[in-house]
């Protein structure tokens, strides 16, 4: 335990961390846009989806708690390492034009912070029933929580769905950089492999904005109703 301890106190040692919460955070991405993109199968698939992980409290909850512990230990280590790097150069170059770094990696921490606050929304909006409690009340036919007229009513509004939608460029933004690094940061990432791991950063980000954003501009548009 004090030599985990030690290693966490060092730059290294949160570098780690925020790779190793990064990807675990990456999957839980891909896997809630599939679970998500079933509303174009129709309320059946979708609300029977929901239905079955709420019949799992303990799981769901267990999960839940997880990922809260997964997304504060990626902050808190990505806020130390921001402290860390500032501190080690109090006074900034004299040139401080980018040279090498990408907008997505000079963004990195603050599309980090803003995503955070969408999913604290997000999770008001959809889970907890802080924004709109009316939506937790929906059941369909079956008596199950009708999580499809729930998106469809969520989604139906304009603000929700912009704010939605760049909140999903954000983290286009954030997993095209932060997947690519987490490779580096446990040493995957080499000369013969940095193109390959770059492109995969890339076209995941991108594969997982257009899932998730063809979601409430289908909505929108009428075409899920």
């Amino acid at each position: 335990m004090n030599a985990l301890t030690q290693l966490y106190r060092s730059s290294l040692g949160k570098k780690y961390v925020m790779a190793i919460t990064g990807l675990l955070l990456f999957v839980f991405v891909i896997v809630h846009m599939l679970g998500n993109l079933q509303i174009y199968l129709g309320p059946g698939p979708i609300n029977e989806y929901a239905a079955f992980l709420k019949s799992r409290p303990a799981l769901l909850w267990t999960a839940r708690l997880g990922l809260l512990l997964l997304a504060v230990l990626h902050i808190t280590s990505a806020v130390q390492l921001v402290r860390g790097n500032r501190a080690a150069r109090p006074v900034g170059y004299e040139n401080s034009r980018p040279v090498a770094s990408s907008f997505a990696a000079r963004t990195i921490f603050a599309s980090g912070l803003i995503i955070f606050a969408f999913v604290v929304y997000h999770l008001m909006h959809f889970t907890i029933g802080l924004v709109n409690p009316e939506f937790l009340q929906l059941r369909d036919a079956m008596g199950r929580h009708d999580v499809y007229r729930m998106m469809i009513a969520g989604f139906s509004n304009v603000w929700v769905c912009s704010f939605y939608i760049i909140a999903m460029g954000l983290l286009c933004l954030h997993l095209s950089h932060g997947v690519s690094s987490l490779f580096q940061s446990v040493g995957l990432k080499g000369r013969s492999t940095r193109k390959l791991i770059d492109r995969f950063a890339k076209i995941a980000a991108w594969v997982i904005f257009i899932g998730n954003s063809s979601i409430p501009l289908a909505v929108l548009m009428g075409l899920v109703k």
